[in-house]
């Protein structure tokens, strides 16, 4: 089990980015594979405004688009999303005292580590280095 960050759906959806071709390789194993993997709604909607943003995409995609491409993920057996359980504040303060220096734009990041430990997921595929700072977690670039 794992879950796939942004980074690397953005990636294997541009086509312009150099990136493109090991992410969208990933990508179409983990649709092909029986065993479970995960993205959350935060990943999701973070897909979404980062495609359809013109600093991202050279040829930004309408809503729509990225919608379509979510449900290409969604329509994989395997794939799944994380929400967040009655657990999900305990854990979340048990996160913040064992790393008090979070802050600012890494709490974005806290939401997907904290669901992470919330369903005993461990494995992240991101090329975002800031997972690191999650000592809980394993980071696996999946270029590499």
């Amino acid at each position: 089990m794992f879950v796939v960050d942004t980074n690397v759906l953005i990636y294997s959806a541009d086509p312009d980015s150099e990136l493109h071709r090991p992410c969208r390789r990933r990508l179409e194993i983990w649709r092909a594979q029986s065993s479970p993997w995960y993205v959350s709604w935060n990943i999701c909607y973070e897909f979404l405004r980062l495609c359809t943003h013109p600093r991202i995409f050279r040829r930004p995609w309408t809503v729509a688009q990225g919608w379509r491409f979510l449900e290409s993920i969604f329509d994989s057996p395997s794939a799944g999303v994380l929400l967040p359980t009655a657990r999900h504040a305990a854990l979340l303060k048990e996160v913040v005292a064992e790393l008090p220096q979070l802050r600012g734009n890494i709490l974005h990041d806290a939401q997907t580590a904290v669901l992470m430990r919330e369903h005993g997921i461990k494995q992240i595929y991101t090329r975002d280095s800031d997972f690191h700072r999650f000592p809980f977690l394993t980071v696996i670039d999946p270029t590499r």
